[in-house]
């Protein structure tokens, strides 16, 4: 089936990159990144650079990061925006995201 290509929702990829940010961009993926590079095996994707156990707390994390604002989104939407806005603070420069769906 081709992809099909649907137009830029600027509010949509706004709230994506909030909660991109917000569940895995300030949770424990940010301790992994910022540790040293390792001299062996650096830029070799045949090698781990994540192990299993901070795969899973990165998961988890993200996990009950978009539930909580899925939920806030639901319950208490004035709470819900006000932490969109503090999260786009953070994702001004990023890139949008792309349109191909499928």
């Amino acid at each position: 089936m081709p992809k099909r290509r649907t137009t830029l929702d600027p509010e949509l990829a706004a709230e994506a990159k909030t909660m991109v940010a917000l569940a895995f961009r300030n949770g424990p993926i940010e301790d992994v990144h910022a540790g040293k590079e390792c001299p062996t095996c650096a830029g070799k994707s045949e090698y781990s650079h994540i192990t299993q156990a901070e795969m899973k707390n990165i998961m988890k994390r993200a996990v009950d990061t978009v539930y909580k604002l899925l939920w806030l989104k639901q319950n208490d939407p004035e709470k819900y925006d006000a932490t969109l806005e503090f999260g786009n603070r953070q994702t001004r420069f990023w890139d949008e995201p792309k349109t191909d769906l499928g």
